[in-house]
């Protein structure tokens, strides 16, 4: 046998396996946000204002929330990737989107308004909401799982669940492209909700599929 290229080839196999997970997490959301991203566009598409709706802060602010979900689910479930990693105050990351949320309905709140809380509040799609996000969302569930499952989390449900969070998290950025409902309490109601289902999925998904 030839020594040298039995060790060159358990090397090269033992780099593959150790290929970091937060490389092969990113490759694997790069790969299924086109799909999420078809889907929705095939389905709801973009509103048609748009163009005019970047002028909006409120319009902007919903990204600003979505994509503060992504990065703190992402910096969460990749700490806890490895087995000795406890949640502790890593979880208190996830709280930036509600905060930010929490900012947000205190300054509207203090801007005059034409229509009630309540309107604002149910706004004009919110059972779309609550469907949209977690379909678009699922190609982007199985590719966060993918990505975890590379690492070995100590608590599989928990790292399930914060793979639904990223994915919720992707796909209501793209949601809120077409979404016409711009209140921060549409947002916090109707969102939130949304990527709870998606969050719960991932969960019981995780303690499967990501378990050691």
């Amino acid at each position: 046998m030839d020594t040298d290229h039995f060790i060159n080839t358990l090397a090269a196999d033992s780099a593959r396996r150790e290929r970091p997970v937060g490389q092969v997490l990113a490759a694997a959301l790069l790969v299924a946000l086109p799909v999420s991203a078809a889907m929705l566009l095939s389905t709801l598409g973009l509103r048609s204002d748009i163009a005019t709706a970047f002028g909006s802060p409120f319009f902007n602010l919903k990204f600003v929330v979505t994509l503060a979900l992504v990065l703190s689910a992402i910096t969460v479930a990749l700490h806890l990737s490895r087995p000795e990693a406890t949640a502790r105050r890593w979880r208190l990351l996830l709280l930036a989107p509600l905060a930010i949320l929490g900012l947000a309905i205190g300054g509207e709140a203090m801007l005059p308004h034409r229509t009630s809380m309540m309107t604002r509040l149910v706004g004009h799609n919110s059972m779309q909401c609550l469907t949209a996000i977690p379909l678009v969302s699922l190609p982007l569930l199985i590719a966060a799982l993918i990505g975890l499952r590379r690492g070995a989390p100590s608590n599989p449900t928990l790292a399930g669940a914060l793979a639904g969070m990223i994915a919720a998290g992707l796909a209501a950025t793209l949601y809120a492209a077409h979404c016409v409902d711009d209140s921060p309490l549409f947002v916090a109601t109707w969102y939130t909700l949304a990527t709870a289902i998606v969050a719960a999925i991932g969960a019981v998904a995780g303690s499967r599929v990501l378990r050691y």
